[in-house]
């Protein structure tokens, strides 16, 4: 059984060997075990706090192959990015130019840097082992999330966002870093994707323009790529438009991978999901059942799994033992469910 639960220190080394697999680009599973020991610590504090208000704090949870006892995916929810320390994007904006005189209309994209997105939550540290890619397990280790934060909104802000990876080679070159960051940082996307993964974005205030860029002026390779995702992360991506979020002109910094977001009220698995008592029983033969996503409604003992259930009967749900088991659950606890 496949089963979502939060990381705990026990856990390292399969994270290890996960964040070997990552390549360049996923800046939240940096490939360090002196980062990845403070990320699980940093976790372990944030599901220990009680009557917290949102800050920097980061919820890693952890899938976890029940059988082989093995950790095989990673995701996770930043409560409140640039509280402590700034969170850079660009901006996509146009403007618009006409001479009279030359009866010439020109339009112009350019990128400002903004901190627009401080106070927002994040959706972060999505990776899946490719050994365990189908099967729904992406979906499971992605819409977990939500159920979570449903559950427990007062530690997250109003409105949800995702850095999406942008477009850059087997060999780890991006165009746009090419055209825009080696200009101003004099040194390759992987060492600056590295040292941003590993919580160094200081050199980012200190060498990173101000002023705003303008789009004709980048290589043609560059323009081409910006808002674009890595093949890797489509499905992701196309798995957070179908939950409401949206593209709205921003983008990251190094690889103009799009930063896509949403309201918390808005996105569907939050809005759709539900509570219910449960009911244990005997393993039925009942055919009648639909997919669902249900985790339990606590904090630190959190769990999820991706299940097939009958529909509840009022505000009541049947589960077998074994799930019940897997969700730390008992007759009368309350569980949360959104079926698909």
């Amino acid at each position: 059984m496949m089963i979502i639960r939060p990381v705990r220190m026990d856990d390292l080394n399969d994270i290890l060997e996960l964040a070997n697999k990552t390549g360049t680009g996923l800046t939240t599973l940096p490939d360090s075990k002196k980062h990845l020991i403070q990320k699980i610590e940093n976790s372990v504090n944030a599901f220990n706090l009680e009557n917290c208000k949102p800050m920097d704090e980061c919820y890693l949870f952890v899938l976890e192959d029940t059988i082989q006892k093995k950790v095989v995916g990673t995701s996770g929810i930043v409560a409140a990015v640039g509280s402590t320390q700034p969170f850079y994007t660009y901006k996509l904006n146009t403007e618009v130019h006409y001479s009279q005189s030359m009866d010439i209309y020109r339009k112009h994209n350019f990128l400002t840097l903004t901190n627009d997105f401080t106070n927002a939550s994040e959706l972060c540290t999505l990776f899946l082992s490719p050994d365990f890619r189908g099967g729904g397990n992406g979906m499971l280790l992605s819409k977990c999330r939500f159920l979570f934060i449903a559950q427990h909104h007062q530690r997250f802000c109003d409105n949800v966002i995702a850095e999406m990876r942008g477009l850059s080679d087997e060999e780890g070159h991006s165009p746009f870093w090419e055209s825009v960051g080696r200009q101003f940082f004099g040194i390759d996307f992987e060492t600056a994707d590295k040292e941003n993964g590993e919580g160094n974005n200081q050199f980012i205030a200190e060498l990173m323009p101000h002023h705003p860029i303008y789009v004709p002026l980048l290589s043609k390779e560059a323009q081409e790529v910006i808002g674009m995702v890595h093949p890797h992360t489509r499905p992701a991506l196309q798995m957070l438009k179908a939950e409401g979020f949206r593209y709205n002109g921003y983008v990251d910094i190094f690889d103009a991978g799009p930063t896509i977001e949403s309201p918390v009220k808005e996105i569907r698995s939050i809005k759709e999901s539900f509570e219910l008592k449960v009911n244990v029983t005997q393993a039925t033969n009942d055919t009648n059942t639909a997919y669902a996503i249900i985790s339990n409604c606590e904090l630190k003992n959190f769990r999820a799994c991706l299940t097939r259930i009958s529909p509840p009967e009022k505000s009541e749900i049947s589960i077998d033992s074994q799930l019940a088991e897997a969700l730390s659950v008992k007759n009368g606890d309350s569980i949360r469910v959104r079926f698909y």
